[in-house]
């Protein structure tokens, strides 16, 4: 069928003439409990990668500190001090919402709708960062002062709507933190052999030790380390699958004749005796003419949606987001998470793009137990590049992990220590208790999410289960979370019933939905489309729809003015006091990203679908633009997301540069002019000798002359 060295010549049907790789004919399964690494190469990545980001980021935390000229504190620890700038913030975006389902989910979607698969993958899980950009201005506006979400719940609606969304914020970084797990021990098992149950309880531990030490400050600079790594392999695998093997795919032309040439097969068993079906074979139900080429894809929507809601509720609720917009700078919150935003959705959508249809195109043989686990990816790396394409799988898998990994362990160490030991159990702790007690909530944590992983890959509960129903169980509380930073008139009992009746009622929605739709409720129907569908859209709409007839029952009329008195531990308040909370700025900064934020919202998840649709079936010309867009945008992220944090930071690396090298006190371009200006003013005052003038005008020049 594709007339090449790896491929069979003709199509028939005959399954002695499959289109499956000769190599795979006689196997039931592509990985079929063989595999491409060894195991030591598995204990190398998950302990080794581990130990040498640990020494690398606790050293990069260690030097930093020493150098700066503030004390490390628990507001560091739990803030970074407030003063993250926009490339850094961005990056962070990128390293924190790369789950591993954002490199292994978004490429079973591309395998089993075609290209819009990678396209809703993307558009549906990138809006929620967009739009969180608003809620991170609002922060600054709100409650400057925040450590967590749940510390701005009580301060409006008191304790018992504090505990019923820290119930929720909790909920939220256990599904985060699970299929980070789930999905990298799937991957390290099927590449490496490694025990599926080892992998998940060890890989929180590499993790452990940098955050322990240096906090959001280490997973902020481990998270840009890992998203370099991230973006370089990205840009590799598109090259390898558009750019290079013609015996593969090279182009795309041929990725497209291949995808093309698959609608019209009519017999998917293969196999000695024809015994072998293939997962993903022939026209595609629910699609245009069973094209893989076209965005009219009704199961391909229906993921869209459900990726939409369930993706709010693990953004909107997850306390690493808000962590991450309270550690900005006001002038860099909300462009960071709109540029982060941007930056992401080529990851999903290019490495889907690529590895997701080139498995397809290539017809491994992967069954649908593999590809649910997310093997896709692994499946085509390994096939185009051997143990070099597996290799750098796992490497991407892993710094995807533990990027996001750091930031949950922080987001559940800042509940637990802000909004229980503090509130209830110690109020009176001191910062130096504060930092301590964190620290061994990082540690607790992640030593108990490995072994709830294990938990949950004993009952059976893989990567793309979890994905398609967690909105199902934290949807419920994210428009009353909006509610309490927006609306004046939502009141405590409205929002506690909003989230637990929507959540009651989603459980109904989803468990009849595969009871009426699949004729049984059982894991596997509980995690398709419609079940999924059912629950979700029940969770987010009721849930908001009961918060707000509660609330118009008895209306509130909030002033806003208790989120302020929120109170700091460490009283160093330079942050807030460097004209950036400028409530002009924090206007200007809101009317920015609710003009920036809803039009790229508008522009990806309505504008682009319906320009896409008069296209029908992608012609030839058609794909080549979409594949090269798609290679366009990962290559800006690419260098955006590389380059801007280090041009930002240039004055800070300057800084340790010289204190290492023992050059002194370095001068940033910042204080010389801020010099050379206090030098204009004295001479303008007129107050000064005349000998003192010329000095001064001296020296002035030489600044100058420096600085230029």
């Amino acid at each position: 069928i594709f007339h090449s060295k790896k491929f069979p010549s003709k199509m028939s049907l005959e399954c002695s003439e499959t289109s499956v790789p000769e190599a795979y004919q006689t196997k039931d399964s592509f990985f079929g409990g063989e595999y491409p690494l060894s195991e030591g190469v598995g204990y190398a990545v998950v302990l080794g990668f581990g130990l040498v980001f640990s020494l690398l980021t606790t050293c990069l935390v260690w030097i930093e500190n020493r150098y700066s000229p503030k004390e490390f504190s628990s507001e560091d620890f739990n803030t970074a001090g407030r003063t993250v700038k926009t490339g850094l913030t961005a990056s962070n975006i990128v390293s924190m919402w790369t789950w591993a389902a954002t490199l292994l989910q978004s490429s079973n979607v591309a395998y089993q709708y075609g290209v819009s698969g990678p396209f809703w993958y993307a558009s549906g899980a990138t809006i929620q960062v967009i739009l969180f950009g608003i809620i991170a201005i609002e922060i600054k506006r709100r409650a400057p002062t925040a450590h967590t979400f749940c510390e701005i719940i009580k301060a409006r609606w008191g304790t018992a709507a504090h505990c019923s969304f820290l119930y929720f914020g909790f909920l939220a970084n256990i599904i985060v933190t699970s299929m980070l797990l789930l999905g990298g021990a799937s991957v390290t098992n099927a590449l490496t052999g490694m025990n599926l149950d080892l992998a998940c309880f060890l890989i929180p531990w590499g993790v452990i030790a940098y955050t322990v030490t240096g906090g959001l400050k280490a997973a902020f600079m481990a998270g840009y380390i890992h998203t370099c790594f991230l973006m370089v392999i990205l840009v590799v695998f598109i090259f390898v699958i558009y750019a290079g093997d013609a015996d593969y795919i090279g182009s795309p032309g041929a990725m497209f004749e291949k995808l093309e040439e698959l609608t019209g097969i009519e017999n998917c068993n293969y196999g000695p005796n024809c015994e072998f079906t293939l997962n993903r074979c022939g026209p595609v139900s629910g699609n245009r003419d069973g094209s893989l080429l076209t965005m009219l894809s009704t199961d391909g929507l229906i993921f869209g949606i459900i990726n939409v809601i369930g993706n709010f509720g693990t953004v909107f609720l997850d306390q690493s987001y808000w962590q991450s917009a309270i550690a900005a700078k006001p002038s860099s919150s909300h462009k960071g998470y709109l540029l982060g935003g941007l930056c992401w959705f080529t990851i999903p959508f290019a490495l889907a793009t690529s590895l997701g249809l080139a498995a397809v195109a290539l017809q491994l043989p992967l069954t649908a137990l593999e590809a649910g686990s997310g093997l896709v990816p692994p499946a085509t790396a390994y096939f185009i590049m051997d143990k070099a394409g597996a290799t750098l799988i796992l490497i991407m898998l892993y710094m995807a992990i533990t990027a996001t990994g750091s930031s949950e362990m922080i987001a559940v160490s800042s509940l637990i220590t802000y909004d229980i030991y503090r509130p209830y159990f110690k109020p009176n702790a001191t910062g130096r208790e504060i930092l301590k007690f964190s620290q061994y909530c990082v540690l607790i944590f992640g030593l108990v999410s490995g072994l709830f992983a294990v938990v949950l890959n004993q009952i059976g509960v893989n990567l793309g289960w979890v994905y398609v129903c967690m909105g199902n169980f934290i949807g419920s509380a994210v428009i009353p979370v909006v509610m309490a930073l927006f609306w004046k008139k939502a009141t405590a009992k409205g929002a506690i019933a909003g989230i637990f009746l929507g959540q009651f009622a989603s459980m109904i929605a989803w468990i009849s939905t595969a009871k009426g739709h699949y004729g049984e409720v059982n894991v596997d129907n509980l995690g398709k489309n419609y079940s999924a569908l059912a629950g979700n859209l029940v969770a987010i709409l009721f849930g908001g729809l009961v918060t707000f007839v509660v609330s118009m029952a008895n209306p509130d009329d909030y002033d806003f003015v208790s989120m302020k008195e929120i109170s700091l531990l460490e009283q160093d308040v330079s942050w807030l006091d460097n004209g950036d909370y400028d409530e002009d700025k924090l206007d200007h900064a809101k009317n920015w990203i609710l003009r920036w934020g809803i039009l790229f919202t508008v522009v990806i998840v309505i504008l682009w679908p319906i320009l896409s649709l008069p296209a029908g079936v992608f012609t030839e010309a058609y794909f080549d633009f979409w594949v090269g867009l798609s290679a366009a945008w990962g290559l800006l992220a690419t260098s955006y997301v590389l380059f801007m944090p280090l041009y930002e930071s240039w004055d800070e690396i300057m800084r340790v540069t010289y204190g290492l090298l023992g050059l002194g006190e370095y001068l940033s371009t910042e204080h010389r002019l801020s010099a050379i200006e206090k030098k204009i003013e004295m001479i303008e005052r007129g107050n000064e000798s005349k000998k003192n003038i010329e000095a001064a005008e001296v020296t002035m020049y030489d600044e100058i002359e420096k600085t230029i």
